[in-house]
């Protein structure tokens, strides 16, 4: 099985380029299903979650052409199943973004019920509700949420959870339903603008993206188009957090500023240095790091997936934090990981409370979860001694080329399988 096996106590120093958005890229690919024209989707990532998206989309008969490692060719016009082949879509969470496609566009539509990292309860509800709001008769058996409609007819949806998957799902059903369609309490994150500037590229009318309120205007079919995926602001504040944590001096190139405010924020309250530039940002860390207190919030909050990345750093810093997670219940879960490492946090419910220690010592640990597994690698990355990851899996899942970037930011860091590779590692970096 392959592991990260690292060499810590360096801290990174460097440019590291940023891949287009995981979170934005899902639903944008789902969602080119629903014209017969052919879209080009460009600087989409090129990690496990797409990868799998795409061969459950060829499954049901899309045709895919990958031109390149970041470009693809998508056509939707011989789609001959609505049921989405299962062993595929339990792998990832954005599965369930073909309820919204398949339902909007064929009024029919069957996925069996979603996968990914195992961070807590992430129900449907949201997203069921919305669906039967528009029409349609949702069902779930058999381990399968089928839903279908004769038609879908616009309507006034009130979500009790800003959930960016269900704002996304209604929005995908709604622009193809007749007549208007109103979203409140919608999901403002800048993957869900993304994606309704993709299906407005496509000749959706949706406006109000990126607040609460979105309003959708039914119509009768969709086009062909070109778009290019937001850069990833979570792949962005890892390396920016990995700075932090290293002590280290990295500038974050083609990245949106703007999307970040909440990461520079924290960053400068806990003693880093952040410069903003028209596409990039560079964090320098100097000095001792502060304590602070931390709560996850909706966007433009504090990212739930930037949780465990400030957690880590704040084990590095002076005084006591404390870390108040509001979205998902068991996102605490590679704490336990992080104490083997010397670190001194103690969960309670909901919340950690960190007190700093000088340095992690390596040792050997597994990721539990995509954000979680990053985290891990970065305080690996700062410990005394040597460390080996496990469960790289959930990591690429979301990170393209995660080792190759940190390496030339200067980290000893190699993917390797087995004894014999971790020996030989040792010897060349001991």
């Amino acid at each position: 099985m392959e592991q990260y096996a690292i060499n810590g106590g360096n801290p990174l120093v460097g440019e590291v380029e940023i891949g287009g958005a995981k979170n934005a890229a899902l639903p944008i690919l789902a969602a080119s299903l629903m014209t017969d024209e052919t879209v080009l989707i460009e600087n989409m990532p090129d990690v496990r979650d797409t990868a799998i998206l795409l061969d459950a989309m060829q499954s049901i008969g899309a045709h895919v052409e990958r031109l390149d490692r970041h470009s693809v060719k998508i056509n939707g016009s011989h789609i001959h199943d609505v049921v989405v082949d299962g062993s595929l879509a339990k792998k990832i969470r954005g599965s369930y973004y073909f309820l919204g496609v398949l339902l909007g566009k064929y009024k029919r539509a069957a996925v069996v019920l979603p996968g990914g990292c195992d961070i807590g309860c992430r129900s449907i509800d949201q997203h069921i509700k919305g669906l039967r709001a528009l029409g349609a008769s949702v069902k779930i058996a058999h381990g399968m949420v089928t839903a279908e409609a004769q038609r879908l007819v616009g309507s006034h949806i009130y979500l009790d959870v800003a959930s960016v998957g269900a704002t996304a799902n209604i929005m995908m059903a709604a622009v193809l339903a007749e007549g208007r369609t109103i979203i409140e309490n919608a999901a403002k994150e800048p993957h869900v603008v993304d994606l309704a500037n993709f299906l407005n590229s496509m000749g959706a009318n949706i406006k109000g993206a990126g607040t609460d309120v979105i309003r959708i205007r039914g119509v009768q079919k969709l086009h062909r188009t070109e778009y290019v995926i937001i850069p990833d602001q979570i792949e962005a504040g890892t390396f920016m957090f990995a700075a932090a944590a290293t002590r280290g001096d990295i500038t974050v190139k083609n990245v949106i500023p703007k999307h970040l405010e909440s990461i520079s924020a924290k960053l400068v309250e806990i003693g880093c240095e952040v410069r903003e530039f028209d596409d990039s940002v560079r964090v320098i860390s100097k000095g001792p790091l502060r304590h602070t207190h931390v709560k996850t919030l909706p966007y433009p909050g504090f990212p739930t997936d930037m949780q465990p990345q400030i957690v880590v750093t704040l084990g590095l810093s002076e005084g006591t934090s404390i870390v108040t997670e509001t979205i998902f219940e068991n996102r605490f879960r590679y704490v336990e990981e992080l104490v083997r490492m010397g670190a001194n946090i103690k969960v309670e419910g909901m919340t950690a409370i960190i007190d700093g220690v000088s340095c992690y010592t390596g040792a050997g640990i597994s990721a539990p979860d995509l954000r979680a597994g990053a985290a891990l690698v970065i305080a690996a990355l700062s410990a005394e001694g040597m460390s080996t990851v496990d469960d790289i899996r959930y990591i690429e899942r979301g990170y393209e080329d995660f080792h190759l970037k940190l390496q030339k930011l200067g980290a000893q860091i190699e993917k390797i399988e087995g004894e014999r590779e971790q020996q030989k590692f040792r010897l060349k970096t001991g």
